[in-house]
């Protein structure tokens, strides 16, 4: 294998990492499925899901890139441009690239598909910069989850019910609280003083538990008909965990220390999320 083969491995291999890969495939994953769950072909289903994934790769590379200063600041060595396995400018070529890729492969669907997609992914894009610094910076979270069911759904083409893109903005405005918990001490130290940061810890977790609860409510009951009993109980627990969570949390976050257990009440609450949209059975 010649040195430059493998100088160009290294680098694929580090814009992999920089591409925060977990959520990324996550909700790309869950995209794929729920196209296939509203009716897409095969076929289609796989473009929608091209899409998704050229999305998240522009949102996860641009993060990156953007916060390259702000992570060296802060000595993170888990991210490549910081740890020098990558320049910024080579990550944010690649954000680029797939930004139009995303708009390529999202025309596929119509103008107005194609639309939605955009919104969502420049609102993304917009949260790494400048709205991450803003009391506005929920926003970005969920207009970009309530953009991307629609999407899916316009994509057949159909009309997407309220209560899916209701549904997706309160689960991403769950998400940005919980994923700015474990970074508010990195985050003052380098002036990002987004909504999480000007509640405070104890209030931005109690903000994420309520939104992911709420999610789980529109969930069970915006679709038409009766809940069933599964998706009470379903519920239920969330209502349980969540706050549950939050309590076995509060001395953690009072010392500014990661609260594992609301992290894992989080989890919880998203998986049922996840559940109840795929087990409702009326999805358009």
């Amino acid at each position: 294998m010649s040195a430059r083969t493998v100088l160009t491995a290294r680098v694929l291999a580090a814009l992999v990492r920089a591409t925060h890969p977990e959520p990324a495939a996550a909700v790309t994953a869950a995209a794929g499925l729920l196209a296939l769950a509203v009716g897409h072909p095969p076929g289609s289903a796989a473009v929608v899901t091209l899409t998704v994934a050229a999305s998240q790769l522009a949102v996860g590379w641009t993060n990156d890139a953007v916060d390259a200063r702000r992570d060296t600041a802060v000595g993170r060595t888990d991210k490549p441009i910081v740890a020098g396995a990558v320049t910024t400018r080579t990550v944010a070529l690649a954000a680029a690239a797939a930004a139009a890729a995303t708009v390529v492969l999202a025309l596929r669907f119509g103008p107005l598909a194609a639309t939605v997609a955009l919104v969502g992914l420049v609102s993304a894009l917009a949260y790494n910069w400048p709205l991450k610094r803003s009391a506005v910076s929920v926003v970005p979270y969920a207009v970009s989850f309530a953009a991307l069911p629609s999407f899916v759904v316009l994509a057949l083409p159909a009309t997407p019910p309220w209560w899916l893109p209701a549904a997706g903005g309160l689960l991403g405005a769950g998400a940005h609280f919980a994923n700015v918990l474990p970074d508010l001490a990195d985050d003052a130290a380098t002036g990002v003083r987004g909504l999480p940061h000007r509640l405070g810890a104890a209030r931005a977790a109690v903000a994420a538990a309520g939104f992911l609860l709420a999610a789980a409510a529109v969930l069970v009951w915006g679709p038409p008909g009766s809940p069933s009993w599964w998706q009470l109980a379903a519920l239920a627990t969330a209502a349980v965990v969540l706050p549950a969570g939050w309590l076995a949390a509060r001395g953690a976050l009072a010392r500014g220390r990661r609260p594992t257990a609301l992290f894992r009440a989080f989890l919880v609450a998203a998986v049922i999320n996840v559940g109840l949209l795929f087990g409702g059975g009326v999805l358009v």
